[in-house]
């Protein structure tokens, strides 16, 4: 990952071709825009893709979250549960609604731990949102069994596993409704943007208008539309769905690089008897964009960080359990409700209770996690030496403090 490492001709003549004409609106001018609509392609080409009845385009991943969610009218007080790993847009778009996070434990597929969820489920909780971090997903049977047993939504935040399948179905394509970001290090990127997908025509219909200040898009054009109810603007541009529209072309030769660039470098940490890897649910095929990888212990894990950094190795490597914008330990602004318009008090008082819950697994898990990412454009031989200098400074780490 990502796209833009084989940003090229295909790119820039879907670019032109919006620019030839002028029209960057996705929306209207049928005339001068000269039969291009490069985001009904788009939306076209997603269907064809991941196996879906209907895709709608967003502004962004955060859109496409916000927007799905209003589209399965969840609104104030209803309690989403999602992992307390993931990005920050998961709960952003929760809170946008005026709805509730309800944060649990992931276990080691690195995403919602079901027993947690089932723990977590009560009156006033109406979606199950998974969120198929670093390439892979969570446990999707067991969810949608949760789900079913409680007459809840499943929503996809499929955002980071473009590419990744569940028992031969596209991750973002099996529950009521998914997401995709096509932001600038997505698996494809259209600069930014993102993509509603689901089965329901009644949750695209909603979606299409949210995303249009309301319009129903039935008129012969925009001044007859009506609006059935209030949207917002969370349209993509014509631009920006070009660029995506020859990256989705190129999807299949991304992956197919990534994998092998992916097992490439594993075999360099298999050789380490410590080290372990994230569960892949039985089924499920993992995108590749990531190599997740654990240690015995968080002091060992932070102890291989810091010899990455004196090494120079650091970059490309995350380690989510410090890091600002990821994991639930150094979300103080979530945790103390620091938002500059005024939350709804149920929103507040949720919000403060997290500082006091109990993420002690969860802590265990993210402690000992490193995540790699995967570059499309590595050669072998830049392979054979990362994967060396990483496994040399993990044995030297494990030998000083054996």
């Amino acid at each position: 990952m990502p796209g833009f490492e084989l940003f090229g001709a295909e790119e820039r003549k879907e670019v032109n071709e919006v620019l030839e004409t002028g029209i960057l609106m996705r929306y209207g001018f049928d005339g001068p825009r000269k039969g291009q609509w490069k985001a009904k392609e788009l939306e076209a080409a997603i269907q064809e893709r991941f196996g879906v009845q209907h895709a709608h385009l967003t502004s962004s991943g955060t859109a496409a979250l916000t927007t799905a969610l209003a589209a399965l009218g969840i609104g104030q007080g209803d309690e989403v549960i999602m992992p307390a790993f993931t990005f920050v847009a998961s709960f952003e778009a929760v809170l946008s609604v005026g709805a509730i996070p309800v944060l649990v434990d992931v276990d080691k597929t690195l995403t919602l731990d079901p027993q947690a969820v089932a723990k977590a489920i009560g009156p006033k909780t109406k979606c199950i949102m998974p969120v198929h971090m670093c390439g892979s997903m969570a446990n999707l049977d067991a969810l949608m069994d949760l789900a079913t047993a409680h007459g809840l939504f499943l929503l996809e935040d499929a955002c980071q596993s473009i590419g990744g399948t569940y028992k031969g179905k596209h991750l973002g394509a099996i529950g009521h409704a998914g997401t995709f970001s096509f932001d600038f290090v997505k698996m494809i990127t259209c600069a930014e943007g993102g993509v509603v997908m689901t089965n329901n025509k009644e949750v695209w219909t909603k979606a299409d208008g949210y995303t249009d200040h309301g319009h129903d898009h039935l008129g012969i054009d925009r001044g007859a539309d009506l609006h059935p109810f209030i949207g917002y603007n969370f349209r993509i541009s014509e631009l920006h769905a070009a660029v995506g529209l020859a990256q989705i072309r190129k999807l299949d030769d991304f992956l197919v690089r990534q994998k092998a660039n992916n097992l490439a470098l594993r075999k360099h940490l298999e050789s380490i008897p410590e080290i372990s890897f994230r569960e892949v649910p039985a089924g499920g095929v993992d995108s590749c964009s990531f190599l997740s990888w654990f240690l015995p212990t968080t002091e060992l894990t932070q102890a291989v960080i810091e010899a990455f950094k004196a090494k120079g190795i650091l970059a490309g490597h995350f380690y989510w359990f410090a890091n600002n914008w990821h994991y639930i330990r150094k979300w103080d602004h979530l945790k103390l409700a620091q938002s500059l318009n005024r939350l709804h008090p149920d929103q507040v008082n949720a919000l403060l209770r997290l500082s006091e819950q109990d993420f002690s697994s969860s802590d265990a898990i993210m402690g000992t996690c490193v995540s790699t990412a995967i570059s499309l454009v590595w050669t072998p031989e830049q392979i054979e030496e990362k994967g060396s200098q990483m496994a040399e400074c993990i044995r030297t780490v494990l030998k000083a403090q054996a």
